[in-house]
């Protein structure tokens, strides 16, 4: 059975992009544009791992970070941002790994695979 990723991001192409390299890599993947019902969408969907931007229009992705962290402690999280001055937030602690937006995937895959153990 494949791992099972939540991708969160408000840009359509962002998300696009993640399922469909995620997908070539062996992964289920699910996304969401937004942190609207996201704790009650995790409890629902079961995912393995969450990538999580941190810039949202709606929301901060470093304030979900601590909702999702109440709620689920041991569910892996990856910040994903264009910006990395987030890396010195004291929020950002709380993420399992931070990486740098990109349309070349390879970190994000090196990085899920780690934490999934599916080196």
């Amino acid at each position: 059975m494949p791992k099972k990723i939540l991708v969160v991001d408000d840009e359509a192409h962002i998300r696009m992009l993640y399922a469909e390299e995620l997908s070539e890599e062996g992964y289920e993947v699910i996304t969401a544009e937004g942190g609207l019902n996201l704790l009650e969408r995790v409890e629902r969907e079961k995912p393995d791992l969450v990538v999580l931007d941190i810039k949202m229009v709606d929301y901060n992705g470093l304030d979900l970070l601590q909702d999702l962290r109440n709620k689920f402690y041991d569910l892996p999280v990856i910040l994903c941002s264009a910006y990395d001055t987030f890396k010195d937030d004291l929020k950002s602690v709380a993420a399992d790994q931070y990486v740098i937006k990109s349309f070349d995937l390879a970190e994000l895959k090196t990085r899920i695979a780690e934490l999934l153990n599916d080196q």
